[in-house]
């Protein structure tokens, strides 16, 4: 059955190209177009949509209110269109998506020569969304055995999983950590490879921690935030490094919070602090699970506090979670269960 959509964007001419983009594809049924913020929430209202694509530049409402309103009354799928580079909007992107929106993209946009410029990367991101928002396929939980080897001289881990709505969480939480923080916090969002560089320019800004993009090959290193930052899977190795790898293909969440669990499970010989904040679907809720099992403190965000409560709904499901926490509370938390230097 086509998908439920609707396009919210302030400029009719651009209304009228993403329809003619999507109605050819019979995943996608368009149900309605809207001007303006206030209209799309009306419309939102009356027929929720399945996907919504929102003009970040929408005139006549705050663009981050506006999507925090259509999540709390109509949750859906959000891809935000930028009618700009997006690395030159990354501030108000990672707005949108602390609100709920899921994904960014540059708006397709009509050549003089005729042709359409960004067609193909909307349907693939579309693509994704579906993908997320049906019975996506969950990597498997290894049964490789759990790490073993001494611990000394490691610093404590803190490992986040995160999704919707989670650049927001993820600073709130930041920025209650001292610059002096006796872990290494590495954090695995569901972020596209050309946001990866702007959420860390914009998490530098919440928190006196310093935030820096997993190279490969890097280590954990305390007193550092280190955040995913490729479209591929973010894992840990046997030489305790950090790696990216493009398996497993088939799984749309990207990079996926299960397989850099289940990696520091297999690798990571402390059994250290796992954290599940909110995002759509379930991922990351096994892999939490697995952690919990094997002796980690896991901590999974709770309904109240989450822009989707999907992630940690599924890990608190399997049993996953040590501690159910509001969003304010997990930096004391962690340095609860931090050892003091």
């Amino acid at each position: 059955m086509p998908l439920q959509t609707a396009i919210a964007h302030h400029n009719a001419a651009t209304r009228n190209l993403l329809r003619q983009i999507l109605t050819p594809e019979t995943d996608y049924h368009v149900v309605w177009t809207a001007g303006s913020g206030a209209d799309a929430l009306l419309k939102c209202r009356r027929e929720p949509p399945d996907i919504l694509l929102v003009d970040l530049a929408l005139a006549d409402t705050d663009k981050a209110k506006f999507i925090c309103d259509v999540m709390k009354e109509t949750p859906c799928a959000i891809l935000i269109l930028s009618d700009a580079v997006i690395s030159r909007q990354a501030g108000k992107v990672f707005e949108a998506m602390g609100c709920g929106a899921l994904d960014a993209i540059v708006t397709p946009a009509l050549k003089e020569n005729g042709l359409v410029e960004g067609s193909d990367s909307l349907i693939k991101k579309m693509a994704m969304m579906a993908k997320l928002i049906g019975n996506a396929p969950q990597p498997p939980s290894p049964g490789a055995a759990q790490a073993t080897g001494k611990p000394d001289h490691l610093p404590t881990l803190v490992a986040i999983g995160s999704s919707t709505g989670g650049p927001r969480a993820l600073a709130t939480i930041l920025s209650g950590l001292p610059e002096n923080l006796n872990a290494a916090v590495v954090i695995c969002q569901h972020v596209d490879l050309q946001f990866a560089q702007g959420m860390v320019q914009w998490l530098k800004s919440q928190t006196p921690l310093a935030v820096e993009l997993v190279g490969e090959g890097m280590r954990p290193r305390s007193g550092v935030a280190l955040v995913a930052g490729t479209n591929d899977h973010l894992v840990m190795g046997s030489d305790r490094a950090f790696h990216y790898t493009s398996h497993p293909r088939e799984y749309p969440y990207r990079p996926s919070v299960n397989t850099f669990f289940d990696s520091i499970l297999k690798y990571w010989p402390r059994k250290d602090l796992a954290i599940l904040l909110t995002g759509m679907g379930r991922d990351g809720g096994e892999g939490l699970a697995a952690l919990r099992r094997a002796g980690w403190h896991t901590i999974a965000q709770d309904e109240k506090t989450s822009v989707v409560y999907g992630m940690p709904a599924a890990a608190v499901e399997l049993g996953g979670a040590v501690e159910i926490l509001p969003l304010t509370m997990i930096a004391g938390a962690i340095l609860k269960n931090t050892p003091i230097k």
